[in-house]
């Protein structure tokens, strides 16, 4: 890679370390909000019996861990670019007594594996994030073996992911941040529809499907959403550090104000929705 996309790689390598102990706290609840997507990656690669399966971004451990569950003399390598999010995998996987995997702190763009290694891969919510989108799908259909599954998740729309604007354009409208350049990593970078497909065709992939997953955060209440938020979403972190209290306490107030009015009563289930794509090599 060159500098620029190293500089980019070693900023979210901090990124994911730092919010570490956010995803440990709120794991239980960040892996019920996601487990739709991992389901449908899941039936998409369709692991089974001896499978080595290959799982990219992984985080806290998830879909891995489950996938691992479902093998029978196969296992699971478990990636990730945060060495901190992986020691939380490990953790995971000892508390439900999942042995057949490994965990290695790696990049995506450099995938130290040989050609043709993997069954299947699985990759929930990272290419947004991937300094070279393009590099690492070449990456990954390296490693897959022909005839072998791969299969993704990137967020849809903004206007379908309330969970994540009410935040972001709250503080936008608050607070006067630089704009990131168009195709930097964030939330909607992978939205734009036919964008993946294209991506996983030009790294050799074929037999691509779409298809959209719903699904909900259960957050209970407002302030459970405001703290778990504040706790895990470095891009609001990091604009919210930038504020001086007043203004972050109106953006606080507002983001209230506006799921309460969303979804009034006492248990509170913000929608989102996601993009599942799989394919095959």
């Amino acid at each position: 890679m060159n500098p620029q996309l190293e500089e980019i790689r070693d900023l979210q390598k901090q990124s994911w370390n730092k919010f570490s102990s956010g995803w440990k706290k709120w794991d239980g609840l960040t892996m019920d909000f996601l487990r739709p997507m991992g389901e449908a990656i899941i039936a998409a690669i369709k692991p089974s019996g001896t499978d080595t399966i290959l799982d990219i971004a992984a985080g806290t451990g998830e879909p891995g861990l489950t996938i691992a569950g479902m093998l029978n003399g196969g296992k699971v390598v478990i990636t990730d670019l945060a060495d901190d999010m992986l020691a939380i995998a490990r953790v995971n996987a000892r508390d439900r007594g999942i042995h057949n995997i490994e965990t290695l702190a790696c990049d995506v763009c450099e995938l130290p594996f040989a050609d043709n290694s993997f069954d299947a891969i699985s990759c929930r919510f990272g290419f947004m994030f991937f300094p070279d989108m393009q590099l690492a799908a070449n990456e990954m259909s390296r490693v897959l073996k022909p005839g072998g599954r791969i299969a993704t998740s990137v967020w849809n729309i903004p206007e379908k992911n309330f969970w994540i604007t009410a935040m972001m354009d709250t503080i936008n409208r608050n607070m006067e941040l630089p704009q990131p350049p168009p195709g930097a990593p964030g939330m909607f970078r992978c939205c734009q529809p036919g964008l993946m497909k294209t991506v996983f065709e030009k790294a050799g992939l074929k037999n691509i499907h779409e298809l959209e997953v719903p699904t909900r955060l259960n957050a209970g209440n407002v302030n459970t959403y405001w703290n778990m938020m504040t706790e895990v979403g470095a891009p609001i972190v990091a604009a919210l550090n930038q504020a001086n209290d007043a203004v972050r306490q109106k953006i606080k107030d507002q983001v209230f104000e506006l799921v309460s009015q969303k979804y009034p009563g006492e248990h509170i289930a913000i929608d989102a929705s996601a993009i599942v794509i799989s394919a095959e090599k």
